[in-house]
């Protein structure tokens, strides 16, 4: 069964606005699903409109086979949800805190506890157990947000700029336990950001969204693919004698478009023989920023 799949999704506002635009996905159970775009995009519709809190326009969509118009109750029972202003109560405790969510998802007060202080273990709270939310920085709450989205052990796990107010160890951290709860606990984690470069990093496959619509969807290897404006090569020379066209960079560096990573060789091969001494050779893939930026020149939509 597919975690979710989406068809023909759309949802136009009151004011005209058309939020989403005929979305079609279809998420494998495991994946890090990273949805991208800018601010504004859709992500935060599509979240919305997963979980029940909102009605489609038109289209339709499943989550675990279960139909979030009709059951978002049930959707919620295996779901996390976790926003950039998740709902949390400043004047009790970070643990407090965890248990109150953990009863309200039917955990008893033991396993409640248990599991909080296990999450806040994995995400290196233990030392703010106690301590009234009052007192917790961002990146604390961001955090502690995270570990009540996990504190019933979902299935799937919605994620709204998860990284955002958090120091580069926090970063580091956070992303660990995302990539151990897709890859070893089979969580489904569905990551929305306008972060390309950390998308990248995390993700096993992406949906990029631009004004509502679907521009691409797949891994990054299939992304690359669909966008393919040829092989990026850089090679620091002490000089050039070829006709075969070329780009200075900065750096001093030479910079060549080629077909394939087969022609680096023999482009290398003609470098020494025309007299220059060859220092180094690097292949440049399209990073996903590029990838983006290339499907909105094209105007979209592909998918892979």
């Amino acid at each position: 069964m597919k975690a979710i799949e989406v068809a023909h999704l759309s949802k136009h506002f009151a004011n005209q606005q058309i939020a989403v635009d005929d979305l079609n996905l279809s998420i494998n159970q495991g994946e890090v699903f990273g949805f991208l775009g800018p601010n504004g995009a859709g992500k935060t519709t599509t979240v919305k409109l997963l979980n029940g809190m909102l009605q489609p326009t038109d289209g339709g969509m499943t989550v675990f086979g279960h139909d979030p118009t009709k059951e978002s109750s049930t959707i919620h029972q295996f779901s996390g949800v976790l926003t950039e202003r998740a709902g949390m109560y400043d004047q009790m405790t970070g643990i407090d805190n965890l248990m109150f969510y953990g009863e309200v998802f039917g955990l008893s007060k033991q396993e409640s506890r248990e599991r909080g202080l296990s999450l806040l273990e994995q995400l290196e709270l233990t030392y703010a157990a106690d301590r009234k939310l009052t007192s917790y920085s961002t990146g604390m709450r961001q955090r502690l947000s995270l570990a009540r989205a996990l504190i019933h052990q979902p299935k799937i796990l919605f994620l709204d700029e998860p990284t955002s107010g958090l120091d580069p160890e926090s970063v580091l951290n956070v992303n660990r336990l995302i990539q151990d709860l897709a890859k070893n606990q089979g969580i489904t984690v569905f990551l929305c950001t306008h972060q390309l470069r950390y998308a990248q990093e995390i993700c096993t496959s992406y949906g990029l969204l631009d004004e509502g619509k679907l521009l691409a969807t797949g891994t990054l290897e299939s992304l690359r693919k669909q966008t393919f404006k040829g092989l990026k090569v850089q090679i620091a020379a002490n000089q050039l004698n070829l006709l075969e066209p070329y780009e200075t960079l900065s750096n001093g560096e030479f910079e060549f478009t080629l077909s394939s990573e087969k022609e680096i060789p023999e482009l290398v091969r003609k470098i020494v023989q025309s007299g220059s001494d060859v220092y180094s050779v690097s292949a440049k893939e399209m990073t996903l920023e590029e990838i983006y930026f290339a499907l909105l020149e094209e105007g979209g939509p592909a998918h892979g």
